[in-house]
């Protein structure tokens, strides 16, 4: 499918972009590709299935708060939970103020989540064989560190 089995298959290094941004969006795009490509014979995304991960987590949750634990912005979460939704993955309601929409799990979404798991879990170990279990780590909590730099979680 064009996926290498690990990255460590790569014929040579890509170059390093003078831009910080620019490599990180380079290595989300190949991350998604990889996580997209284990979770296709499950019919979610990587996008789809870390919402409804977070949910679960999460519980009941504020689009608003939702949107800052992802990192995403209100248009964006906006059509992901709208098609979430039309497969009767997700919930909404409106909350106690009435520009708040709280979400949460619907029964479907929390088996079509349990169901994915373990095609997510063969993408995670694959990178995790790639890079190695320390530079995972070390990775993880780089990603939180700039995560962290736009004041969101």
């Amino acid at each position: 499918m064009g996926i290498r089995s690990t990255i460590a298959d790569a014929p040579t290094p890509l170059p390093l972009l003078p831009c910080a941004c620019a490599n990180l969006r380079r290595a989300a795009r190949a991350v998604t590709r990889l996580y997209n490509h284990e979770l296709h014979s499950g019919g979610v995304e990587i996008t789809q299935f870390t919402i409804l991960m977070a949910l679960e987590r999460a519980g009941e949750i504020s689009q608003g708060k939702l949107g800052k634990l992802l990192a995403l912005d209100s248009t964006s979460l906006t059509r992901m939970l709208s098609l979430l939704r039309k497969r009767g993955w997700i919930q909404e309601k409106e909350g106690d103020d009435r520009r708040f929409r709280m979400i949460r799990l619907t029964a479907t979404g929390r088996a079509k989540l349990q169901q994915a798991i373990p095609q997510w879990k063969k993408a995670q170990d694959r990178l995790r064989a790639a890079l190695g279990e320390q530079t995972m780590g070390q990775l993880t909590s780089l990603m939180t560190q700039v995560a962290a730099l736009s004041g969101e979680p």
